[in-house]
């Protein structure tokens, strides 16, 4: 077992090691040009769906497995909805509404995110069509939640 490899275990044994690979399996597709992407979702009748999210937020990690993924995957929004990953705290390049390059943790300052997790829901324009959610909330509701904000966020594009 190579040092690396032995120091991870050990981490994990201890339960300090980082979310790292379980936390990855459930990542949604980062955000890379929020014009473009925007503008997709747009044409398919829906707003851009971002999640605001940190490596370390365990309730990201649930609001990700628990409703953004199996949403991505409903038949009712699988072909509609754009869903895309902003990391609080993360220097990744991003292009923002306006095509200026920034970073994902600039970007989710300039939006005036503090706390994660954060759905928003944004049109091409890059102006926000719904209230966004902020924090985990009651998993009892947080799927009627989601779909009030995509449903609500349509009904802003239709009437534009």
């Amino acid at each position: 077992m190579t040092p690396s490899a032995a120091a991870t275990l050990l981490l994990a044994l201890l339960g300090l090691a980082p979310l790292g690979a379980s936390a990855q399996k459930h990542d949604l597709p980062a955000a890379i040009d929020l014009r473009a992407e925007a503008g997709q979702a747009a044409r398919q009748g829906s707003p851009l769906v971002l999640l605001y999210t940190r490596r370390d937020c365990k309730y990201c990690e649930s609001v990700k497995r628990d409703f953004l993924k199996p949403l991505a995957a409903n038949p009712n929004y699988r072909d509609r909805v754009v869903i895309r990953q902003v990391n609080q705290d993360s220097d990744g390049a991003l292009g923002d509404f306006r095509g200026k390059r920034t970073t994902h943790a600039a970007f989710a300052a300039s939006e005036k995110v503090k706390l994660v997790p954060v759905v928003a829901f944004y049109g091409p324009d890059g102006r926000q069509l719904a209230d966004p959610i902020v924090g985990a909330r009651l998993p009892d509701f947080y799927q009627s939640y989601l779909e009030e904000g995509i449903e609500k966020s349509a009904l802003a594009l239709k009437s534009r």
